[in-house]
């Protein structure tokens, strides 16, 4: 992938939504739910504070992290389908 984000955003790959229930029963396409889930596949450098410091991301490649089913804003590259946010809109990291 040749895409960097800028300032604090991050490029997430959601993870593949669930195929069967606890209980075994196979979910059907049309049932599925958008995945709240997914790696961290680039991070940006940081945002810029108002005093001129630099602010790190805590996030960095390759963390799982949790995040809201309406978050940020989809795009496809390379054939794969990817989520740009920024790290504020990250809820956890697991």
């Amino acid at each position: 992938m040749n895409v960097k984000p800028l300032a604090d955003r991050i490029i997430i790959l959601p993870l593949e939504a669930e195929q069967k229930t606890a209980g075994g029963i196979i979910i059907p396409d049309a049932a599925k739910e958008k995945p709240q889930k997914g790696e961290v596949v680039a991070v940006g450098p940081g945002k810029v504070a108002d005093n001129g410091s630099k602010i790190e991301l805590t996030l960095k490649k390759g963390d799982t992290v949790l995040y809201g089913k309406y978050s940020g804003t989809e795009v496809a590259i390379d054939g794969k389908d990817y989520l740009i946010m920024k790290e504020s809109d990250v809820l956890a990291v697991i």
